[in-house]
């Protein structure tokens, strides 16, 4: 038995070594993707038609700064979860005394794998993460790839190269958002070159930009499908004002407390000033007053009993 389970201690540490390996290879291939894409699509097939005049010249360039747009946005997203700690356990945390009085948070979330429950100095139960050895806030969990505790995990990502959590998780959503609109525009931009390709018409181009407009459509299609599914399965969990892993522990847990109904749950993710909702970033006003944001504390059903959702 003793064997069994340092053998699986081991695995799973060269399982998270590996992935901490492929998460870099992980940047690059998206950059790689990136970079195919812009030469199929605007040296090759609509950069040209620029300086054609005309009607066509104005539909290339309204093409190319919607691309470039799209990109942009793409790309500061994406750099933003990857630079973003998605947050840490303070130093000597302790629950407020508020919480404490409560019992705590009522041990729905323990996690799967160091989700234990430890008392404190006074009696009260707290979660403790025994990997850390530290208590763990309101919907922390520990990650076997950071080596820590993350504050409002929701999974740990490769293609990004770091855990998605409290502080991350909007620019995390908004990367899906606008590589899923980025993929799609260039596929429809494609799809006719990519048709082409099955006719018997003469195809204008070296056979080096026919393959690189061949293999950025196929691999825009991908990503655009995949992504999708990723997309819509985070907005059901946002609505819900669940995480990854919290969605799993639900199903064996009572009515969850932090469903405050869809409005309140998307503030708690996207914050309520409107003009910061589609950028990755957050308002002053914002960080200032809603104390989710940071990770550590987040309101639950009976401290809204007075308020419609």
């Amino acid at each position: 038995m003793h064997r069994s389970g340092t053998t699986m201690a081991w695995n799973v540490f060269k399982f998270c070594t590996a992935l901490r390996g492929l998460g870099s290879i992980m940047i690059l291939l998206v950059l790689g993707v990136v970079g195919v894409t812009y030469y199929a699509v605007v040296w090759t097939n609509y950069g040209p038609a620029l300086s054609a005049g005309g009607l066509d010249s104005l539909a290339a360039l309204a093409i190319i700064l919607l691309f470039h747009f799209l990109l942009a946005m793409l790309l500061w997203s994406y750099f933003s979860v990857v630079f973003t700690d998605p947050g840490v356990v303070p130093p000597n945390w302790r629950l407020a005394s508020d919480e404490e009085q409560r019992g705590g948070e009522s041990d729905l979330l323990n996690s799967l794998e160091f989700g234990g429950l430890h008392p404190d100095s006074s009696n009260q139960r707290t979660r403790f993460c025994r990997k850390c050895s530290q208590p763990k806030p309101p919907r922390c969990h520990h990650c076997s790839v950071c080596g820590r505790c993350v504050l409002k995990m929701d999974h740990h990502c490769v293609w990004v190269l770091n855990c998605v959590g409290a502080l991350n998780y909007k620019y995390f959503l908004l990367f899906l958002l606008y590589t899923f609109l980025e993929t799609t525009l260039v596929t429809l931009l494609l799809m006719p070159h990519f048709v082409a390709f099955f006719s018997d018409e003469e195809i204008p181009g070296t056979p080096g930009t026919l393959a690189t407009t061949f293999l950025a459509f196929v691999l825009n299609l991908a990503f655009a499908l995949s992504v999708m599914g990723f997309l819509i399965m985070h907005i059901s969990l946002v609505s819900g004002n669940t995480t990854t892993i919290e969605a799993y522990e639900k199903k064996t847990s009572p009515k969850w407390p932090y469903d405050l109904g869809r409005k309140k749950n998307f503030e708690q993710v996207f914050g309520t000033d409107k003009m910061y909702w589609l950028i990755p970033a957050y308002s002053e006003e914002d960080l200032r007053r809603m104390p989710e944001l940071q990770g550590l504390e987040y309101p639950s059903k009976p401290d809204f009993d007075s308020q419609d959702f």
